[in-house]
Formats: structure tokens, sequence, C-alpha cells
């Protein structure tokens, strides 16, 4: 990874440590080495290289993570670019 971080501080990716069973499937979907292996669990070593593409939580069996993929800053950042219009998310009145 290259170190892209879309905004700081501001996506909804969650992990519950205590349900991870440290499959490591986590760091094999993840698109942009959000997590890491430490002592069988896995981390979130760089949270807001998150895209919040979803990728992680459909391939948690454990249930350990969580994202509300299509939503948030990153989302909005992208459906602008791609219709050709300002971010949809709601940053500038302390929305996000």
């Amino acid at each position: 990874m290259n170190g892209l971080t879309y905004l700081k501080n501001v996506t909804t990716l969650q992990l519950s440590s205590e349900k991870c069973n440290g499959c490591a499937m986590c760091t094999t979907v993840c698109p942009h080495d959000v997590f890491t292996i430490k002592e069988k669990r896995a981390f979130v070593q760089h949270k807001d290289y998150c895209m919040e593409c979803g990728a992680c939580a459909m391939n948690c069996s454990a249930g350990a993570l969580t994202v509300m993929s299509g939503v948030g800053c990153a989302a909005g950042i992208i459906t602008g670019i791609l219709r050709g219009t300002e971010p949809t998310c709601d940053c500038g009145s302390g929305g996000c």
C-alpha cells in the first residue's frame, strides 16, 4: 500500500477484537492494507486507509468487523468524482 489516506477519522470501520478468531481473511481481502495480525488477532493498523468497500466485513466469518459500505465521506468523494460534482457528504456543516 502506498499510504493513501482518504479523510482522517471518518471511516465507519469497527473491529471487535473479542470476536476475532485470527483467520486473517481481512488481511487477504482488504485492498488497502488496513489490517495486520498480531498475537493471532486482527488489528486495525491504518484505519484512515479504509475506503469502506465492505470486503472485510463480508468475509469475516466471526462477525468481528462492521463497516457501512457505500456511506461516509469516502463514498461521497468517490461519488462526486464519478458524477463530476462536489462531494455528497456533509463535512462542511459538521456532519462527518
